[in-house]
Formats: structure tokens, C-alpha cells, sequence
């Protein structure tokens, strides 16, 4: 997998930079080269599926097209830290090369073929993400939010390495295709059993699902907002990724004893992000209960584990992706000028920069899945997939929700179009790389909602 050998790189170079004084160019030049990987990456579209590493990883269009996504939502962050970094220039290199490194995780989840690759993926994304989350060292905040999450994440971490443990025991592989050989033989071991529930409940903390979820409202309202904006999108792809392919390739023969756990999992965190977000009045915990409650939606795509489930779930990762990176975008923007991160801080949005308005009411709109927009198709496909596999129960609850969560998000864009601002904002014009990351990711919203074949078809990985 080139991709991760160049990203790798990559992130050491960043360090090469900043010995030689020369942060000032680190975000062009990261920039670029990441545009350089992604085509390099879908040079190996279509290709035969190939292994790396004596099968640590394998190269399928399953994660080559999760890789590009990836890659292109870690050119939007990067370019954003030049700006948001500017009151700690003397480490915005250090700042760049973690946001890489976590890139490097990120694509060793979603092309892994055996456990420990997939174990150190999620290590190196989370390790990267604890330094971050932490970064502002005298907020209080952020000590807390970093704090948090690495004793979760180490709690989830140790349960996954003891479920890997107990399904090496009972089938003497690391390999995913191996495991799946021997689930689908039947008459497995209970320790195989138990250590598959084990990996399902750290998956589910990784991917912020009911009732694993109780980090990320304090994790992500505390973290730096360019790190949320990562947790948001960056990490949960990763994560959500690596639990369809770990499920479809290895539990698939031995998923129907657990389609059921999964399906109270995903109605339960569809009903709990919805209903917890209608209370919130600060972006970023709107914001990460809207993602507790995308999750549960993804779930149903695994849940499915159909021909074309794999599909469904890459649509609605990218429409979720960019509509969550582009909200970030103005939010940034809007709460830098005005020192608050409520939602009243958006009062007069409509009047004071329309753009910007605009653009997070379509977002929002994208994210309620209200037509013609992409995140109605993103709804559409995972919940066609649900109902091909007989989890009507489970849809109807998701089409509820859906209508639920409509309240919050028109709560930010009445508060854009029918409120007045009443406090002072900082002076400044809107930050130029906040304004073409955010419209780039409202084009890409748009025509997704009027051409969804835009987003190309993945065929299941290898060993499938």
C-alpha cells in the first residue's frame, strides 16, 4: 500500500522541516504532496486486489476508495492549521505532522488484513489524537478532554487486545480470511465466541455508539476545534471502516447471533445522539451528538453486510465527511470572530456574511437528510440495505430520528437567518483557506445530492 508508505514519510518530513526553520512552507508542501498520494493511491483503482507486508495489508478498491477519502479530508484539515495554528506558529509543524501520522493510521484501519495491523492502526490514530486533543496546554479544558479520552481509549484498546487474543487462541491466525474460514465451519470455540463480543464492544467505542459514547461530547466540546473537526470526520471514517471490513471478512459466517445486539446498538444510539443533541446549546456538543447518532446510522450498513452494503456505507461516510468538514470550516471561522462557541454566536449569520450562512444551512440540511441534497442518499442507500435484510424494525426507527434531528439543525439556521447578533465581533474578514475548504465541500454536497452515481461503486475486499 503505497499510500501509507508515502503519508509515513510524509510526517517525518514535517519534522525535517521545522529543524530547518522552514515552518512557512510546511502547509503548501503538505498539502501538495497529499494531492500527490491520493493519485498515486487511484493509480491502483480496479487493479487486482495485492497484499503488503506478508498480508499485513491488503490493497482492494475497498480501501483504496476509504484511502482517498481519507487523504482528501486530511488535505481540508491541513490547510485549515496554517490559520488556526497562527498564535502557536513555532509548532505548527509538530501540530501538521501528528494530523499526518493520524492520517497513517487512519489507512492502515481501512486496508488491514490481519489483527495486528489493525490494532496498531487504531494505536496510531488514537495516540495521535490524545497529543492533540491535549495540545492547548494551559486551557483546562483541553487537559481534561485529553485526559478522558486516553483512559477510554485505553480501557477500549486493552478489551480489543484481549478479544484478539481469545480469537487467536481458538483459531491460531492473526489472519482475517483464516478467521473467516474457521467461523464459517461451524461449532466454534466459546473463546472464540466471547472474543469476537469483546472486539464488537471496542469497535463500538471507537466509532462513539450507544453506550460507548459518553466521551465524545466532553471530548470533542474540550479538544482544540480543528481536533474535533478530525475526530469528526478523519477518525470516525477510519474507525466505521475497519468495523465493516473486520465483520464482513472474518464474522460474517458467525454474525447472525449478533445481527440482534447490533440492532438494538444501532436503534439505541440513533434515539440517544438525536434526542440529546435537541438540548445543546454549543456547537461542537451539537455537533458531537449529530455524530453519535451518524454512527448509529453507519451501523445499519454493517448491520446489513449485503452485496452492496459496502457501497451504501462509503456514500454515506463521504456525504457525512463533507458535510461535517465544511460546518467545521465556518464554524471555525465564526467562533474565532466571536469568541464563543454557543449557538447564539451564529446570530445574524445571514446578514453579517451570507455566504457562510448559506453554505451551513445546506450542510445542516445535508446532515437531516432533507432532498435533493447527499445526505438524503446517503440515508436512502444504508436504509435500503437495512430493509433488504429484514431490519424494517430498526429503519422505522431511523426514519424517526431523522425527523427528530431536523429540530436541532434548523435551531443553528434560525439562529443564522432570524436572530440579531447582539455581541461584538473581532474585526477581520473571513479567513481565505476556511472559505475554499467550505466551498468545496458545498459543491461537493450539492452535486452529490443531483448526481449520487458521481461517487464510484467499491467492490467487496478480498476474501470476502
Amino acid at each position: 500500500m503505497r499510500a501509507l508508505t508515502y503519508t509515513s514519510f510524509l510526517g517525518i518530513a514535517c519534522l525535517v522541516l521545522e529543524i530547518f526553520n522552514l515552518r512557512k512552507i510546511v502547509v503548501p508542501v503538505v498539502v501538495l504532496a497529499l494531492l500527490a498520494i491520493l493519485g498515486i493511491n487511484f493509480t491502483e483503482w480496479n487493479g487486482s486486489s495485492v497484499s503488503f507486508y506478508n498480508d499485513m495489508l491488503r490493497a482492494d478498491n475497498f480501501a483504496l476508495a476509504f484511502t482517498g477519502l481519507l487523504i482528501v479530508t486530511a488535505v481540508g484539515l491541513v490547510a485549515m492549521s496554517g490559520s488556526f495554528y497562527d498564535a502557536e506558529e513555532t509548532k505548527l509543524a509538530d501540530y501538521i505532522s501528528v494530523i499526518v501520522f493520524t492520517l497513517c493510521g487512519g489507512i492502515a484501519l481501512v486496508s488491514f488484513s490481519n489483527m495486528a495491523m489493525l490494532f496498531i492502526g487504531l494505536e496510531v490514530l488514537s495516540i495521535s489524537l490524545y497529543i492533540l486533543a491535549g495540545s492547548k496546554r494551559r486551557d483546562i479544558r483541553s487537559n481534561e478532554a485529553a485526559m478522558k479520552y486516553f483512559l477510554m481509549g485505553s480501557f477500549a484498546s486493552g478489551i480489543l487486545l484481549f478479544g484478539i487474543t481469545l480469537v487467536y487462541g481458538a483459531t491460531g491466525s492473526f489472519n482475517l480470511v483464516q478467521i473467516g474460514v474457521y467461523a464459517s465451519e461451524g461449532n466454534v470455540d466459546p473463546i472464540f465466541t466471547v472474543g469476537v463480543i469483546m472486539i464488537l464492544i471496542a469497535m463500538l467505542f471507537k466509532v462513539s455508539a450507544v453506550p460507548f459514547h459518553f466521551w465524545a461530547p466532553d471530548v470533542y466540546e474540550g479538544s482544540p476545534t480543528l481536533t474535533t473537526a478530525m475526530m469528526a470526520t478523519l477518525s470516525k471514517v477510519a474507525a466505521m471502516a475497519a468495523f465493516y471490513r473486520l465483520f464482513s471478512v472474518s464474522f460474517v459466517n458467525n454474525f447472525s447471533g449478533f445481527a440482534w445486539i447490533l440492532s438494538v446498538v444501532a436503534a439505541l444510539t440513533m434515539l440517544v445522539g438525536n434526542l440529546t443533541a435537541l438540548n445543546q446549546d454549543s456547537f461542537k456538543r451539537m455537533l458531537a451528538f449529530s455524530g453519535v447518532a451518524h454512527a448509529g446510522y453507519m451501523l445499519l450498513a454493517i448491520m446489513s453486510l449485503y452485496q452492496n452494503s459496502a457501497n451504501a456505507l462509503f456514500f454515506y461516510t463521504v456525504a457525512y465527511t463533507f458535510a461535517s468538514l465544511g460546518a467545521f470550516a465556518i464554524g471555525i471561522s465564526v467562533m474565532k470572530r466571536r469568541k464563543s462557541e454557543k449557538i447564539e454566536a451564529f446570530n445574524g449569520l445571514g446578514k453579517s456574511n451570507p455566504f457562510q450562512a448559506v453554505a451551513l444551512t445546506i450542510f445542516m440540511l445535508s446532515m437531516a437528510g432533507i432532498p435533493p441534497l447527499a445526505g438524503f442518499f446517503a440515508k436512502y442507500y444504508v436504509f435500503f440495505e437495512a430493509i433488504k435484510t429484514q431490519h424494517l424494525a430498526v429503519v422505522i426507527v431511523a426514519v424517526i430520528t431523522s425527523a427528530i434531528s431536523v429540530y436541532y439543525y434548523f435551531k443553528l439556521i434560525l439562529a443564522m437567518w432570524t436572530k440579531d447578533n447582539e455581541e461584538s465581533e473581532a474585526a477581520g474578514e473571513s479567513v481565505i483557506s476556511y472559505v475554499a475548504i467550505a466551498a468545496i465541500c458545498l459543491v461537493v454536497t450539492l452535486a452529490l445530492g443531483v448526481l449520487p452515481s458521481l461517487v464510484p461503486s467499491i467492490s467487496q475486499m478480498a476474501g470476502k
